[in-house]
């Protein structure tokens, strides 16, 4: 197997024995990988895919790049249910201390925010304002990768009965 692409599949070995083990996966899989003969370069490149030790080839300076770009995705890192859902409560709460917002919805994982407007308080041109401020605020107050879409909802209902 070749040295790129045995540090590419097993850069993550490790994490098989992170719940019977101690130690950062990529050192448990590097471990591993030595002690089953694996290649230095490759021993070397799942050790270092998160810095935790110096890349010593072109190799394995490609897999950590490779994991980050990996990582950055949406929807590439699992998170747990509880971790998921506090992060989506702090985006909304974030989003509704701003004037005249009554409602939020974070969608789409956190990639994009519906916020609900009261017609009375903002008015047409106040939306592409408030939308702007909320992105600003979002980028400047919440880590997140990638993008979040920010839409502000403005709607003014008018009912009448004849009869």
């Amino acid at each position: 197997m070749s040295r790129s692409l045995g540090g590419a599949l097993l850069h993550d070995l490790g994490k098989a024995f992170t719940h019977e083990q101690s130690g950062t996966h990529a050192a448990l899989g590097a471990r591993f990988a030595a002690e089953h003969g694996e290649d230095g370069a490759v021993v070397n490149a799942i050790a270092a895919h998160h810095d935790e030790v110096a890349p010593e080839s072109l190799e394995a300076v490609i897999v950590q790049v490779a994991d980050a770009i990996s990582a950055a995705r949406p929807g590439a890192r699992r998170e747990d249910l509880d971790a998921y859902v506090t992060r989506m409560e702090h985006l909304e709460r974030l989003v509704l201390n701003h004037h005249g917002v009554t409602r939020v919805l974070a969608m789409a994982a956190g990639r994009e925010v519906r916020v609900i407007v009261e017609p009375d308080e903002i008015d047409d041109a106040g939306t592409h304002a408030l939308a702007r401020t909320i992105a600003e605020h979002i980028s400047t107050d919440f880590t997140f990768p990638g993008e979040i879409k920010v839409t502000v909802i403005r709607e003014l209902r008018a009912d009448a009965v004849a009869g």
